[in-house]
């Protein structure tokens, strides 16, 4: 009964692919907590609506319409983060209900992308094939890379920007570079979970990793622990309780968080 799910192809396929992305956003999803970007993530899966929308009615590849128009967002509230006259959540809200609103009126143009939207919202993990396993396997490779490389200068922008400047880090570029891989995240993350779950998936197992390490390297390693964990579960109980496989791993991750959350409240603290 415990292994049954894991003996069919299309599940196995799925696990791989909920691994691959617990990696990403493992690497990806702490700096945007530690950062207070949730919000731009939030609104960049929802931002990825008309890439998407127009991609769909021009027989495009899916995947390339959300990193465009992700990548679209992101460059705008990079170009506006710096704004004197209004702050950066600001011109997140403002890009996030344009971006949005333009794919709300690309949607009502067509008769037939009823289906996709739904694709699109909550996607079909169960759905992955090999081709999407490969563009999730270089995703993680590149931001895995990346990662590595840029370790310093991150971390020198989350948590001392001016000391940053200081040492000659270039946290400007720092920071495009950081939106850059919220942005493949992000995109890659919508073709197995959807835009809405997508976000769950960034934001709960980094989370739930603050609240038992405090190491940068050591959260990322247990926020994939948790990222895994969650996509295993999820699985197994959206298998047998016949629940959406994409939406039960989201809302595992997020369980998970307030399982440990109040594990921690109720263990008394050191004297």
């Amino acid at each position: 009964m415990l292994l049954e799910p894991f003996t069919v192809s299309f599940v196995v396929r799925a696990l791989i692919g909920g691994v691959l992305l617990a990696a990403a956003c493992a690497l990806v999803g702490v700096w945007v907590i530690s950062r207070g970007m949730t919000f731009l993530g939030e609104a960049m899966s929802h931002g990825m609506l008309p890439g998407v929308a127009i991609a769909s009615l021009l027989g495009g590849n899916l995947v390339t319409g959300a990193a465009a128009s992700a990548f679209a967002m992101a460059a705008g509230v990079n170009a506006l983060r710096h704004h004197r006259e209004f702050g950066r959540d600001t011109s997140i809200g403002l890009l996030f209900v344009g971006m949005l609103s333009a794919g709300v009126i690309i949607v009502s143009h067509s008769r037939s992308f009823a289906t996709d939207l739904t694709a699109f919202l909550f996607g079909d993990v169960l759905a992955i094939g090999r081709a999407d396993l490969l563009l999730l396997g270089a995703a993680v490779a590149v931001i895995a890379v990346t990662s590595a490389i840029c370790y310093r200068p991150f971390l020198a922008l989350t948590f001392d920007p001016r000391k940053a400047r200081t040492l000659g880090l270039r946290p400007d570029l720092a920071n495009a570079v950081m939106l850059a891989l919220l942005t493949l995240t992000m995109a890659v993350a919508f073709s197995v979970v959807g835009t809405l779950l997508a976000f769950g998936m960034l934001i709960a197992p980094s989370a739930t990793a603050l609240l038992v390490a405090r190491r940068v390297p050591a959260v990322m390693a247990a926020a994939f622990a948790f990222g895994a964990a969650a996509t295993v579960a999820g699985l197994w109980i959206s298998w047998h309780a016949a629940t959406a496989a994409g939406a039960t791993i989201a809302a595992v991750a997020v369980a998970i968080f307030f399982v440990v959350l109040g594990a921690r409240r109720l263990t008394p603290t050191p004297a």
